[in-house]
This record gives C-alpha cells, structure tokens and sequence, in this order.
C-alpha cells in the first residue's frame, strides 16, 4: 500500500520501455498461443490486478540471501516440481508448509544458523520440455507445459494452449499466498508448537528423530521462558515464494514500478530464478529478468563454464550487490566434485558474492524399466555431500538447498528410510512431471544438511 504521506517516485520512461526488450530478442519455451487476442486480454487482465508480492517484501529477501551469501544464513527452497490448480487444496498446501517448517527446524538447531525459508509454491506452474510435442501410439500433440499454459489429459482439446489459464493460475496463486501467511504469521509456525507440525504425517524413523530435536527445542524454551525472555518473535516467521520465471506473458504483466523508488519489480513472487534451458546471455529471459530488482537466481548444469557463469554475473549483477544473484548448481552426484569446484574458484576473482545453492533433484533423474521417471535418494544424499565437499575445498560458503519435495506420503523417489523401490512407485506416484522427495525423504535430507552445515 502506497503511503499517501511519501512521494511517489515515477519510472523513468527508458526504464518502462526496457521492460519490454525481451519481445525482440530470441525466446525460448514459449507456447503455441492460436489466439493472440485472448492471449493480449488475459495479459491486460493480469496487468489491473494486484500485485501478489510487495517490493518491501522482496527487498527483505534480498538482505536475508545476502547474509547466506556470507556464510550467516542457509536458504531452504522446496516445493513442487509442477505445481496444479488441484493440488492448491488447504490439507496439500498446509502439508508442504509443514514439511518446509520441520526442515528449517532441524537445520536451524542443528547448525545454529538462520534459515531463509523460501517455498517452490504459489507460482509454479509453467514448465520447460525437451520437445514441443508429445507422442503415444500414432497420436501426437503438444506437450504438457503446466497448469498455467494448458492440461495433463491427453487430448486435443486439453493440451491446447489456453491464455484463458494465465488468470487462473494467479488466483490460484493468490488463494495459496493467504493460506501460506496465515500459517505463517497467525500463530501456526510458532516455535512453541513444534511438536504440532509433526501430527498427521505417518510414524516413520525421521518423525522420530524430529520429535527428539522438537524435545530439546521445548525444554530450552520453557528454560529462557522461565527466565524471563520475551518470545514474541516465535509467533510468526518469514516466509518467501520463488518459482521459474518462464512465461513472459504471465510475469510482464505481473512487473509493477516500486512508487518508492520508481524501480520495476517481479510481483508474481518473491524470488524469479532463470533455467537451465533459457539462461542465454542474448536470450529474452536473461534480459527481462536482469532489469527487475528481485534477487535472481540462474540454475546451471555440468557443462557451464567459468566463463558463461562470469558473463552471467556481469549481466544480471553488475553492481555486485550481495543478495541479487543466486546460482542454483544442478550438476549430478557423479559430476558435481569435478564441475563445480572450477566455478567456485572463478567467482573468488570476480568480486560478486553469489548465494551458492544446491539442486541435488534434477541432475539425477533415471527412468525405470517399467516407465516411470524417478531419482535415487541416494544420489540425491551424494549430491548434496559433493556441494559441501566441493565448498570445504575451495573455500567458498554452502549457501542454500533447493529441492523438489511434497508433504504428502508419495512414492516417487526411490530408496530412503522406507526403502520405496521400483515395484512400489506406482503405489502413490502423483506428480504430473518431475518426482519429488516425499515428507519422511525430505526430514530424512534435513539432518543430513545439518551435519553438513555443523562441520563447517
């Protein structure tokens, strides 16, 4: 809400005009709209809405990633993979919420380090593919591109890109962003209540080494308590949304000049990232995003280079300012110790302080005999245990996780404390692209990162 006391800043006019660039430079991962008109009325729509994040929340962020940027903070990133317009139902968001609140606990307690809690949610639901198309039997149509750009049925009438979706999938959004603040500020992540976040979800071993962390959590409380501390501050806690900047139809609409500061900003979450896919130094979605003030973050694979990664800094980064930029390295347990370490020792010259992010997820996905796609537990454990390695030796500081991950008890990933193997993931296997890491998987990687974090 603009302060009618304050002046307002307006954008200068090169400013405004820049924002739409992109629309000249190649552009990758766009869907096949059939309606220009329906798709220019979804895009004026979005532009009279509110925005669904606020500057000053963005700007909060940005100082918290820049003290993970430091070594003061971790940054933990879950959510889904893709995620639906059903799935956005209280219980599934509640549980994801929960989940994410679990494993902040045990990082936060484990490594005596605030944790940046940032959820893959409430605006991801636009995916990249390595085709445009999709085939079964004779019958082929356009890929399944998320909720946002059409639907998983395989039919024609389904997979046709419809604008219509963009709306949806901001209300969509903005139900889930008022379910996730009153979680997180009406009481429910209270840290008095740690032992609550724990009910519903199904006994398993990682619930039980939680209940023991949720123990010694309690007795140190009523200990400052008794004390006289004043714990108002445990109430309520801070809580971001980041998703894949992908469409650019959804977020230029969404972009909103800041009337403090006349700078534009991503309002369609917090935290935009840019991916593997569609991380061209002369492609539109570096350009557009290099002009927002959100903290960015860049996914790179195995194959980047030192040299791609600096002129990456250099575009999206150039005032060198901590917390702007996050690199989230996606390498693959059996590449990342020889592909990361060379990046490592690049920045190190560059003068940039990049928040160094692990996604132990996407590097290490297989597809089983039977046809379904899925990750090892473990090479995701070994990724994760090569971002550290990699991180101890060059002498940079392990900024964050980003993981794929549900609160729901799915069979998506194999192995684990459950030991879920190929003959299993059929039981519960409900994610529409990727596999997540189900609630037991994702407790059972927070205190493998806690130990981590412990013996820095």
């Amino acid at each position: 809400m603009v302060d009618p006391t304050e002046p307002v800043v307006f954008a200068d006019p090169a400013v405004v005009a820049g924002l739409d660039a992109w629309r000249t430079l190649p552009i990758k991962q766009q869907p096949q709209w059939s309606d220009a008109e329906a798709v220019a009325s979804a895009s004026a729509t979005l532009a009279t809405l509110p925005p669904l994040v606020f500057a000053g929340e963005v700007d909060n962020l940005r100082g918290a990633l820049a003290k993970a940027a430091r070594g003061e903070a971790f940054v933990l990133q879950g959510g889904d993979c893709a995620e639906t317009f059903a799935g956005a139902t209280a219980d599934q968001i509640r549980n994801r919420v929960k989940t994410l609140l679990q494993m902040a606990v045990v990082l936060t307690y484990g490594a005596s380090k605030p944790v940046v809690k940032m959820g893959r949610m409430a605006g991801q639901f636009a995916k990249p593919r390595s085709s445009d198309t999709e085939t079964r039997g004779d019958v082929t149509l356009p890929a399944y591109r998320g909720d946002i750009v059409n639907g998983y049925d395989f039919t024609p009438e389904s997979r046709e890109a419809n604008p219509a979706r963009m709306v949806d999938a901001y209300n969509t959004s903005a139900a889930t962003l008022n379910l996730i603040r009153a979680f997180t500020q009406g009481g429910f992540a209270d840290l008095r209540q740690v032992h609550s976040w724990n009910k519903g979800f199904a006994a398993n071993p990682a619930n039980r080494r939680y209940e023991q962390v949720a123990s010694e959590i309690d007795r140190a409380i009523k200990f400052m308590e008794a004390a006289g501390a004043d714990f108002d501050e445990l109430r309520r806690v801070d809580f971001y949304t980041g998703h894949e900047g992908l469409l650019m139809d959804y977020e230029r609409p969404l972009t909103r000049i800041d009337s403090r500061t006349g700078t534009p900003y991503g309002t369609s979450a917090h935290f935009l990232w840019i991916g593997e896919r569609t991380r061209e130094l002369d492609g539109a979605h570096v350009d557009f995003l290099s002009r927002l003030r959100n903290p960015i973050g860049v996914k790179l694979g195995p194959t980047t280079t030192p040299e791609t990664m600096l002129a990456l800094v250099d575009k999206l980064d150039p005032e060198r300012e901590p917390g702007r930029l996050t690199f989230i390295t996606r390498m693959g347990a059996g590449k990342i110790r020889d592909a990361l370490p060379p990046l490592l020792e690049a920045i190190k010259d560059s003068e940039a302080t990049p928040v160094w992010v692990t996604d132990p997820m996407h590097g290490n996905g297989i597809t089983t005999p039977n046809g379904y796609k899925t990750r090892r537990f473990d090479d995701v454990v070994d990724e994760v245990k090569g971002f550290f390695e990699s991180h101890r030796a060059v002498g940079t500081y392990p900024g964050g996780i980003h993981v794929e991950l549900t609160g729901d008890d799915v069979t998506e990933c194999l192995g684990g404390s459950e030991h879920i193997d190929e003959a299993t993931l059929a039981t519960r296997y409900e994610s529409l692209c990727d596999p997540r890491l189900n609630h037991m998987q994702s407790l059972e990687l927070s205190f493998l990162v806690a130990e981590e974090l412990a013996a820095i």
